[in-house]
């Protein structure tokens, strides 16, 4: 049964977490020395963080996005906060940071494959409850949190926040990202209980369940998380709910860029979860819009170019054509069970 409570909100998803940019120098060698003057064949500068990439581009594909975050007095704060809101989202919930804290940023530096992510938390890790508005917060009919590990200064309140937000009728989705201290620990096991969609990569997955595979970690998490869509870069994605694990085949491109293909795929799900979708078809959208976004520089370059995003999702096949309409008034999960299109598809 719906909850009423979500009904007539005003945000499809409400979204906290960090806004940056990221400044990324590509065609560098992987052995770098020290006192050398080294020379990029490229650089891009991009909106970054996880958190505002998700917001970024779940906006552009058409959803009614409010965002919190904690932004730094500087030029790179500016910067970012103008790209986040040519996409629509609603910047309402940013708030400024007293004293002289700056704005984060992250340097990506390419080796070919490989890249190496050197992170100033800034202000993302000074954020906390504080400056958060609840009412703001809950006025969507669906939370997310990216970047779990780098809300030092809200994770302790991350718990109480989460069981809150789920009285107020929403549904709340996970995307932990890396862990910088490799630990895996702090209050991740403590909110994994409010958590309706879990969105990890496959290595993330196994961190977090401390297991060997990722298929063993899906069946462990399976008992604490309803849904887990765990994405596996050129192998797809897969999607445990209960007892049933779906292999979601991928989407063949050529990648100029997998910077943010991970929190894209977050995205495109969130995009048909929120509208009750199926979860093939969530997942199908995931690996869509993941795949688009490889194929521009950055996180939310191939977003932000409408007409290219346009053609690409419906070259694709992107699941959801009417994108003009409004979602319905509650999303159907957790509670929905798979359809029998997603039964043929388990293993």
């Amino acid at each position: 049964m719906p909850n009423m409570t979500s009904l007539n909100k005003r945000f499809d998803v409400s979204i906290t977490g960090e806004i940056n940019l990221d400044l990324i120098l590509y065609g560098l060698a992987e052995e770098i020395p020290v006192e050398r003057e080294i020379l990029a064949t490229d650089f891009r500068c991009t909106l970054g963080g996880s958190s505002s990439i998700v917001a970024h581009n779940l906006a552009s594909l058409g959803a009614s996005v409010g965002f919190s975050s904690l932004l730094g007095k500087d030029e790179f704060g500016r910067i970012a906060l103008e790209r986040m809101a040519e996409s629509g989202v609603d910047l309402s919930g940013v708030v400024y940071a007293e004293g002289t804290t700056s704005t984060g940023v992250t340097v990506l530096l390419h080796h070919g494959a490989k890249r190496r992510i050197l992170t100033y938390p800034g202000t993302m890790s000074g954020m906390s409850r504080a400056d958060l508005n609840f009412d703001y917060l809950a006025s969507a009919r669906h939370f997310h949190l990216s970047s779990l590990f780098l809300q030092k200064a809200l994770a302790p309140d991350l718990p109480a926040l989460f069981r809150d937000l789920k009285h107020a009728g929403l549904t709340i989705s996970l995307d932990t990202n890396d862990d910088p201290d490799n630990l895996w620990d702090g209050v991740l096991h403590e909110v994994l209980e409010y958590v309706d969609l879990l969105l990890p990569n496959a290595e993330e997955a196994c961190r977090i369940a401390r297991r060997d595979t990722v298929e063993e970690a899906l069946v462990a998490l399976s008992s604490r998380v309803p849904c887990i869509a765990a994405k596996c870069g050129p192998g797809g994605a897969l999607l445990q709910t209960g007892d049933k694990l779906c292999r979601i085949p991928p989407i063949r491109v050529t990648p100029v860029d997998t910077i943010g293909a991970g929190d894209s795929f977050d995205a495109g799900f969130l995009y048909g979860y929120v509208r009750g979708a199926s979860l093939l078809d969530c997942a199908t959208a995931g690996n869509i819009t993941g795949a688009l976004s490889t194929l521009r520089p950055g996180g939310t370059e191939a977003f932000h170019d409408a007409a290219f995003r346009e053609n690409f999702l419906r070259e694709h096949q992107f699941p959801f054509t009417n994108r003009e309409q409004d979602c319905p008034p509650y999303p159907r999960w957790p509670s929905v069970t798979l359809d029998s299109n997603l039964r043929s598809s388990c293993d």
